[in-house]
């Protein structure tokens, strides 16, 4: 990391720990950026720690990647509710800025960087799973936009988000990646309905959203008519490399640091050794990607790579650490550790689906692998 970046890392650290409420529980923190509060969001946009590398001209503060990493990385170590901003800090807002025009900029960019506007993503649909060139979503052009009729399906926080980037089918277009179009949908639109899914924990992360000819005027498309699949090759290296995808489970792995204490048994011992290895080894890849991204390449299928590896971490851990446990789990009891351990056992099998399942991904490095 560079000078800045180190320094960047201590200002953050202060900044949470005079933020962040001394009431949240273990459990709390582990939800990080699938929770979220407004407030705290619109106070990141304050600090300039949202559109961090982003042109000034829009909102942004022309910081590097390592600045934003090392952000990134302290937030969700200490739990942060960064849910809300997530989805268009990561990628909506670099999808426009590559591909967007020059008024989708000035008019949504800033306000992501303030921590006002929230996007979701619309791209998996029923019966196609992370299969994303089998969309069925039609656009059909009318007056002065397009209507949209069809159905997404696991979109995050789409309950909460004020737009979503939709990936539909224009017209009659056929061709499994040709065809695909962009589009920035209001979620306050006419005929656009969101039905949220409630997983193990009670909580309603993913959505259904459908669409019964919605309304999209010309100037929401992103990018050109017909080049959907390759803009979103490009969003969803953002999605699949950066630091949540090794550290979804990490508020697990400080409470069990806490609970074995300063003299670990010889189990505990080979457990914390094994996951802060891989947890290196994770980052080492995933800040491998950022230079690249930052070097304005397209890093898919490495991304790809560290998706699976860091979702298959995350969901090992709370089984490693269930199993090596000095005292049975017990539901609901109100502990750090118990409470924290029952809810990443119930909500950790999602992390393969979100971001493309590990079929698909593995279909996507193996396809690369072979025509190496």
């Amino acid at each position: 990391m560079p000078p800045a970046a180190k320094a960047l890392r201590k200002e953050v650290r202060a900044f949470l720990n005079e933020q962040m409420p001394k009431s949240v529980s273990s459990a709390e923190k582990a939800r990080s950026w699938s929770g979220g509060a407004a407030a705290f969001s619109k106070l990141l946009g304050q600090q300039g720690w949202l559109g961090m590398t982003w042109p000034k001209k829009y909102g942004g503060h022309e910081r590097s990647y390592a600045e934003r990493y090392v952000v990134i990385e302290e937030l969700l170590v200490a739990g942060a509710p960064v849910g809300l901003h997530w989805v268009a800090d990561r990628q909506s807002g670099p999808l426009m800025l590559r591909f967007g025009t020059e008024e989708q900029r000035e008019f949504f960019l800033p306000r992501i960087a303030r921590g006002e506007a929230y996007f979701c993503i619309g791209m998996s649909e029923p019966n196609s799973g992370s299969d994303l060139a089998s969309v069925r979503t039609r656009a059909h052009k009318v007056e002065g936009g397009w209507r949209i009729n069809g159905q997404k399906i696991w979109p995050s926080n789409a309950h909460s988000a004020h737009y979503m980037i939709a990936r539909v089918r224009p017209g009659e277009a056929e061709p499994r990646h040709a065809g695909l179009t962009q589009f920035i949908v209001d979620m306050k639109s006419e005929g656009l309905t969101v039905k949220p899914i409630a997983n193990l924990t009670g909580e309603s992360h993913f959505n259904e959203v459908f669409f019964d000819d919605v309304f999209v005027p010309d100037n929401r498309l992103v990018g050109r008519e017909g080049d959907g699949w390759r803009q979103v090759g490009a969003e969803l290296a953002f999605e699949r490399s950066g630091p949540e995808r090794y550290l979804s489970s990490i508020r697990l792995f400080l409470e069990f640091l806490r609970v074995a204490g300063p003299n670990p048994t010889e189990l505990e011992k080979q457990l914390i050794g094994r996951m802060t290895a891989e947890m290196w080894t994770l980052r080492q890849m995933s800040m491998s990607i950022l230079g690249k991204l930052a070097a304005g390449e397209d890093p898919a299928v490495d991304a790809a790579i560290v998706k699976d590896i860091g979702t298959s971490f995350e969901q090992e851990l709370p089984r490693l650490v269930q199993a090596n446990a000095r005292e049975d789990v017990t539901l609901e009891t109100g502990d750090a550790f118990d409470d924290t351990l029952s809810y990443l056992l119930q909500t950790s099998p999602s992390f393969s689906l979100r971001g493309g399942t590990r079929e698909i991904l593995r279909g996507i490095i193996a396809r690369d692998l072979g025509l190496r």
